[in-house]
């Protein structure tokens, strides 16, 4: 019996429960790994729900299973773009709000980034910069961040002269 303030069990998602919100999940994770290397991929859990007809709420969560933020929108799971977006919008709030960072940050302007519709597909914007006024831009779509790392370069020495 559990007592009236207890926290509801949680579970983890199986994949293929909601394939629409896996592959997004893939694809946030995917720039999770290349811009938080030393974080564990995100996971999707749920939580019963105590609204009727709703089986349970779907949150993203940390690799160790802490989340922040609201649940995902259930109608989300009706197209591929709105599962993008709510996943994307959930795992930035998450990722946010448990590790106290903007995430992702755009390395141009060190600014964070948000999820936002542009050409057909969800990408990540920044504001720009402030300083040198700077335009808004998209940096990425989704799932992409890794186009945009670049490759070490070996030391030259340089001859001044």
């Amino acid at each position: 019996m559990s007592a009236l303030f207890d926290l509801p069990e949680r579970r983890r998602v199986l994949p293929g429960e909601y394939p629409l919100w896996d592959e997004a999940l893939a694809l946030v994770n995917r720039d999770l790994a290349v811009t938080l290397p030393a974080q564990g991929p995100l996971q999707l859990l749920g939580l019963p729900s105590y609204d009727e007809g709703v089986a349970e709420y779907v949150y993203v969560a940390l690799a160790n299973g802490e989340w922040h933020g609201s649940v995902v929108d259930p109608d989300s799971s009706d197209t591929a773009v709105l599962a993008l977006t709510a996943i994307a919008e959930a795992a930035q709030e998450t990722v946010t709000e448990c590790l106290w960072q903007a995430w992702p940050v755009c390395d141009e302007h060190d600014l964070g980034m948000h999820p936002r519709g542009a050409d057909g597909q969800l990408s990540w914007w920044c504001a720009g910069g402030n300083i040198r006024r700077e335009p808004a831009h998209i940096r990425a779509a989704v799932g992409d961040l890794a186009s945009l790392v670049r490759p070490p370069r070996p030391h030259h020495n340089r001859r001044d002269g």
